[in-house]
């Protein structure tokens, strides 16, 4: 019969009405597997570099080539009899078996965990293996994921001045070979990517809770649980925790905050700011600004003793008192070299006062001795 001909015969389409007895049968005949599908069947034979496996009622798959040795660590330990699951590369593979992958059928499955992870929350204990500048690296069942440094704990989050990023970077890298209990957030099997969180589901809501239960202007105590070079970190209370900045922590110059608080100290705070769920404390607040009275002390014109507590571009600063402190400007010098011989860091000089606006805050002072 020519090719026109067989074109020409019509090809019969059955039509079953609704509860005829075939069409439960038809319904019941499972559907052939494509490719991306995960199949379960029982070892048949291996062979040297195949692995033959019986997936009724379909036919037989193959594992061989490059699929074998992704799974040749696998493969060694398996017998002819054990059930495996594999992923269908090709339906209608090589001498028409289904070409399967061992290796992709795992990664899948693992993807598929993470999922289910997310959901559930499930905590892991890992091993941080790297740090840069954004976070942390770990890896889960094989996977290398990443912890942004903004999902790790208040315990844990790098408390730098600024943002400053080698600082930053310096903080995460003391935590490489610490394990650390986390969650996956995450899990995008088509791009590989892996997200990680140590701060719990409910972390922000909590801490969202306890903030609201203060106001700017309240005092309260607590607890030194942080100190770095810019300031010290006070717990509030259990969750609650706020940044008393090193301009807040005295009237008086602070240079060091180590040199005035121990981790565990009480202290009293005052709330200054509430922004972006960060809460901002003072500890000099509490205490009376010596500003105020100081023109009840002090005038334009009066000759006092200053101690030298720091340098500057503009010259250096003499404190007259605890919390009042004055500019020397450095024109009246030679040079700034001349300034910094004759006014050494921490000795007492005689000043007169130039320019004393307390309301301000600002002083100016004239060096009245004699220069080297």
């Amino acid at each position: 019969m020519s090719e026109e001909k067989k074109a020409a015969i019509p090809v019969a389409t059955i039509h079953l009405s609704e509860g005829h007895p075939m069409e439960g049968l038809i319904d019941s005949i499972p559907t052939p597997p494509s490719t991306g599908d995960l199949v379960e069947g029982t070892i048949i034979a291996i062979s040297r570099g195949r692995v033959y496996i019986d997936l009724p009622p379909f036919g037989t798959g193959l594992i061989y080539g490059r699929e074998y040795l992704n799974a040749a660590d696998v493969l060694r330990k398996a017998n002819p009899g054990d059930s495996i699951s594999a992923k269908v590369i090709d339906p209608a593979g090589r001498e028409g078996y289904i070409e399967l992958s061992l290796k992709e059928a795992r990664q899948a499955a693992i993807w598929g965990e993470a999922e289910t992870a997310i959901i559930a929350e499930t905590p892991y204990s890992l091993i941080v293996e790297e740090a840069n500048k954004g976070g942390l690296i770990l890896t889960w069942q094989g996977i290398q994921g990443f912890l942004p440094a903004s999902q790790l704990s208040k315990e844990h989050y790098p408390r730098v001045p600024e943002g400053d990023k080698d600082k930053i970077l310096g903080e995460l890298m003391m935590l490489v070979g610490h394990p650390l209990s986390v969650r996956i957030i995450t899990a995008d099997a088509k791009e590989g990517k892996l997200i990680f969180s140590e701060r719990t589901g409910n972390e922000a809501e909590e801490k969202a809770s306890l903030i609201d239960k203060y106001q700017v202007g309240d005092s309260a105590e607590g607890e030194v649980t942080g100190i770095v070079d810019f300031g010290v970190f006070v717990k509030l209370e259990p969750g609650l925790e706020g940044l008393v900045h090193i301009s807040e922590l005295d009237w008086g110059l602070v240079e060091d905050p180590h040199t005035l608080f121990n981790v565990g100290d009480k202290v009293k705070v005052k709330v200054i700011e509430i922004k972006d769920g960060k809460i901002s404390l003072s500890i000099k607040a509490l205490k009376e600004n010596p500003w105020h009275t100081a023109a009840e002390r002090y005038a334009k014109g009066k000759e006092v003793p200053g101690v030298i507590i720091k340098y500057n571009k503009h010259g250096a600063l003499a404190s007259i008192e605890e919390g009042v402190a004055g500019l020397v400007h450095v024109s009246e010098f030679a040079s700034p070299q001349e300034l910094r011989e004759t006014l050494e860091l921490g000795k007492t000089y005689p000043f007169s006062i130039a320019l004393f606006e307390p309301k301000e805050q600002r002083m100016t002072l004239t060096y009245a001795g004699k220069k080297k």
